[in-house]
């Protein structure tokens, strides 16, 4: 897959590490002068796969982005036409939300014609970078109105080493997703347990 990852911080920079190992070609939409993190990831996957967003966008087929979600609303004038492609929304509003859209999800849906779905924030980075615990991948969840955009956001969660992509349910689960977030935020960080902790579903 072509990916156009928007938001180079920890997230966006361990997604973009998993990815380019599993074969997908991937390009950083990222504004100069470069962030230090910017600067950092460019040492690990090469300055050639930096461009700007509209470029970056352009030519790939999916969008990861992985911002701020106050940010999104910049993000749509310097994306340009989305149509027809796919965009993983990857940020959480449990801090702030995008006004007065409840989600950068719930902006996309109404702002373009790309086909969204909510994937790739329910966890540290860290466990994107590695989520095996004791041989055995953790979950990745996802949540939206679009089945095509969920089966590319199962593919890459597998591509990436995680065991399965779980659906949350449609649009109306989307803010349940990202609490869900928060549940793991409160965990990992707030109660102390740390970050090399994950989610992983088991039945009987």
């Amino acid at each position: 897959m072509k990916i156009a990852i928007i938001g180079s911080g920890n997230v966006g920079g361990a997604l973009a590490q998993q990815w380019i190992k599993a074969g997908h070609t991937v390009l950083i939409g990222a504004k100069l002068p470069w962030s230090e993190k910017n600067i950092a990831l460019a040492s690990k996957i090469g300055e050639a796969r930096f461009t700007s967003i509209e470029n970056a966008v352009k030519q790939s087929e999916i969008i990861l982005i992985s911002t701020p979600p106050t940010a999104v609303f910049e993000l749509l004038e310097q994306m340009g036409d989305v149509s027809n492609k796919v965009i993983i929304d990857a940020t959480n509003s449990i801090m702030k939300n995008p006004e007065p859209y409840k989600t950068v999800y719930h902006c996309l849906s109404d702002q373009t014609n790309a086909t969204i779905v909510k994937c790739f924030n329910s966890t540290g980075f860290e466990n994107m970078m590695n989520p095996i615990y004791n041989g055995q991948g953790i979950d990745m969840f996802m949540a939206g109105d679009s089945e095509n955009a969920k089966s590319v956001a199962t593919q890459l969660a597998l591509d990436c080493g995680f065991a399965s992509c779980i659906d949350f349910g449609q649009s109306d689960k989307v803010e349940l997703l990202e609490k869900f977030a928060l549940a793991w935020i409160n965990l990992a960080i707030m109660q102390n347990h740390g970050r090399d902790m994950a989610f992983k579903v088991v039945r009987r």
